[in-house]
């Protein structure tokens, strides 16, 4: 697909840096907002407790995520932390023909690879409010080690230097205010011209014949 202005649906890239709160907003969001769906990366990170296959991430081998670069299945594909991952094109552009919104989680890499394959791409960029509330964030979670998360850390400011690169800025200083900050981007986005006269396409002619 290089071209998605027609459809109705509108493909989102939103990134953060590890331990923003991005996942929690975004699953809060598609509970609140029944016209969005999370694309469902393709990943070789081993599994952590408590993941789904195909509910967190589709799980393959490295040689199996290499075929499906050298096949042409993956919109976007980058590696982070020693690890690839990839979104299927086949499955985003399906979603978006039948007008739904597309949500990829994914890092500024994989961002800048999607602006260049899909041109009215949406994209938003999640901050946390400092350096010590993301801190305690990584320090959090049991499952990551002091060297993970000090690589984290550190990463997480080269990261956050590509917040410039999107169309949209939120800081996650209280979740139900970032929730709804992000709902309103998605609802306006949805109200624009160029969407709303082919959803209501019969109703517009009905009204001014």
């Amino acid at each position: 697909m290089t071209a998605d202005h027609q459809t109705l649906g509108t493909l989102y890239v939103i990134a953060a840096p590890s331990g923003a709160g991005k996942s929690s907003l975004v699953n809060a969001l598609i509970k609140r907002l029944s016209f969005v769906y999370l694309s469902i990366s393709h990943t070789t990170r081993k599994q952590r407790p408590g993941e789904e296959e195909g509910e967190h991430y589709h799980f393959v081998s490295k040689p199996d995520f290499e075929s499906m670069v050298t096949q042409g299945q993956l919109l976007e594909h980058a590696q982070v932390f020693g690890n690839y991952y990839g979104t299927s094109q086949a499955y985003v552009e399906g979603e978006l023909r039948n007008g739904h919104d597309v949500i990829l989680e994914i890092d500024w890499q994989g961002a800048q690879q999607i602006r260049r394959a899909m041109q009215h791409t949406r994209s938003i960029y999640i901050v946390p409010p400092s350096r010590d509330a993301l801190q305690e964030r990584l320090e959090k979670r049991s499952q990551d080690s002091a060297d993970v998360i000090q690589g984290r850390m550190e990463e997480a400011v080269n990261e956050m230097s590509h917040y410039n690169e999107f169309d949209y800025l939120v800081v996650n200083d209280d979740f139900y205010k970032a929730l709804d900050e992000l709902c309103s981007i998605f609802v306006a986005e949805r109200l624009q011209i160029s969407k709303q006269s082919q959803r209501h396409q019969s109703l517009l002619v009905q009204l001014l014949s």
